[in-house]
């Protein structure tokens, strides 16, 4: 090994990168929380979301302070969380690095599809309210709304197949677009339209006979929310996988990481503030998909082109999708290095990024167009992976610190962390258990069942399953190797 990375690699990802690209690129985690907010609102209350969506950022940022240890620990290898639960748990199971990575993957490659879905459904209302075009599927229906996701789907691809530069300044453009929108709501409360929600905290939802019911806070709908918010409020943590292509490794992906973290907290509290502020529940709810942000603008600025403020967010969704091909594709190829999964998911193609990944995110995010037509049930497939990588990355910066007392560690965090890591894997837990027992009570279930649990959650089992079968069809039949339940990990004094 020479630096991490083997002499044989033909093609390298390339430094081009500064802290400040990072935090761009985790810009899109605001629109991650538009996605969501329209829908926990309804089920939450007003004054219930914003606590639980600012408490959910408070976990995701301390999460992403700790991730800053392992990111300078393994400077050369792409992955992010993922590679940091392999690298953890690697003495104990080889199967902890592929579910991880290919569950951390899903979780940010279906932001491809949530998204384009939001962004058919915001230009079809806009520009096309009269299209009736639809066809049929059986288990859903592709219309224009379907279609426009495509084609949104496969212009990020376009525009990350050929390099990291290109794909950087795609975002600073939709991230100049996403601005509008968010710091005019954001700032709503210095606005006359903004009024304080009333100060009951009343959560709200819909039970199985289709009645609505108000209640006090109950503890299992926070955490089944807890658990889907964890998709947008933990994403910060994509600044460390660029980690190989920052110029400073250990010192951008730090910056970048401190930043996002802090930016975030502000942000999920103040959006969803201004925009229950600035709104009635029903108000949201009718537009719950993205299109109550466009009425908030609305309220807030007066009256205007409402082309122009369905622009703007649009911008910010595909910054999302932007993010979502850059991450989740450098997951599949930094695994595919570390001899987790197919040979091919490991090439880079001559631009230097990870080609064959982000194909398989277009191909499988068309494929998510096809099953499903609501946007929380995709992100509730795609949730229990990424949970769970966070769970085992949590536990394996603990594994590491026992395990490789010696390791080089540029960055190493205060004894104080320790026990925070081990608190946060534990609250992930509860919130995977719980939201996998009862995602009906988030009152947005497709009402699908097979052997009595969600359509929804059991694709999230199965893209699980099939990341065991890859790795052994990798170790066994690409390698021709047997298969090892576990290995031994690089020299404990170089922290490679």
């Amino acid at each position: 090994m020479d630096g991490g990375q083997a002499t044989i690699e033909e093609r390298q990802l390339l430094k081009t990168l500064r802290w400040w690209d990072g935090f761009l690129v985790a810009l899109a985690n605001p629109g991650f929380l538009i996605a969501s907010l329209g829908f926990s609102v309804g089920v939450l209350g007003p004054w219930g979301a914003v606590l639980v969506w600012t408490f959910s950022a408070i976990l995701g940022a301390l999460q992403s302070w700790i991730y800053q240890e392992p990111a300078a620990m393994f400077p050369h290898k792409s992955g992010g969380i993922a590679l940091y639960a392999h690298e953890g748990w690697k003495r104990y199971t080889n199967l902890v690095g592929p579910i991880s990575t290919f569950g951390y993957w899903f979780g940010w490659s279906a932001v491809l599809s949530i998204f384009g879905l939001i962004i058919g459904n915001l230009a079809q209302a806009q520009w096309f309210p009269d299209s009736t075009w639809s066809i049929n599927l059986g288990i859903s229906h592709f219309g224009l709304n379907k279609l426009i996701a495509v084609i949104c789907i496969l212009a990020v691809f376009l525009f990350n197949y050929r390099g990291m530069r290109p794909a950087v300044w795609v975002s600073y453009a939709t991230g100049a677009l996403l601005c509008v929108p968010l710091l005019v709501v954001m700032f709503a409360f210095l606005t006359p339209a903004f009024t304080l929600p009333p100060s009951t905290l009343t959560f709200s939802y819909t039970d199985a006979a289709g009645q609505a019911v108000t209640a006090r806070p109950d503890l299992t709908v926070v955490l089944v929310w807890l658990y889907l918010m964890a998709w947008s409020s933990y994403a910060t943590e994509t600044c460390a996988v660029f980690a190989p292509e920052y110029k400073d490794v250990v010192g951008d992906t730090s910056k970048a990481l401190k930043s996002s973290a802090v930016f975030d907290v502000l942000v999920f509290f103040l959006l969803p503030l201004g925009v229950v502020g600035t709104l009635s529940v029903n108000e949201i709810n009718a537009g719950a998909s993205g299109e109550y942000l466009v009425e908030a603008m609305r309220k807030i600025v007066g009256a205007g082109s409402a082309s122009v403020l369905i622009v703007f967010v649009i911008g910010g969704l595909l910054l999302s999708m932007n993010t979502a091909t850059m991450d989740g594709s450098r997951a599949l190829y930094g695994i595919a290095k570390d001899d987790m999964t197919v040979k091919g998911l490991g090439r880079l193609n001559r631009y230097h990024v990870p080609g064959n990944a982000m194909t398989v995110d277009a191909v499988i995010n068309i494929g998510l167009l096809v099953l499903f037509d609501n946007t929380l049930a995709i992100l509730a497939a795609s949730n229990l992976g990424y949970v769970i990588a966070h769970v085992t990355a949590l536990t394996a910066f603990l594994l590491l610190r026992r395990d490789r007392p010696d390791a080089l560690r540029p960055i190493r965090l205060r004894p104080i962390w320790l026990p925070m890591a081990g608190l946060l894997a534990a609250l992930n837990v509860v919130f995977i258990v719980v939201g996998f027992a009862a995602f009906e009570q988030t009152g947005y279930a497709s009402g699908v069942t097979w052997f009595g649990v969600a359509r929804e959650l059991w694709l999230g089992v199965l893209i699980l399953l099939v990341s065991v079968l890859l790795f052994l069809y990798r170790r066994i039949v690409q390698d021709k190797s047997r298969f090892t339940w576990r290995e031994t990990p690089t020299p404990a004094t170089t922290g490679s």
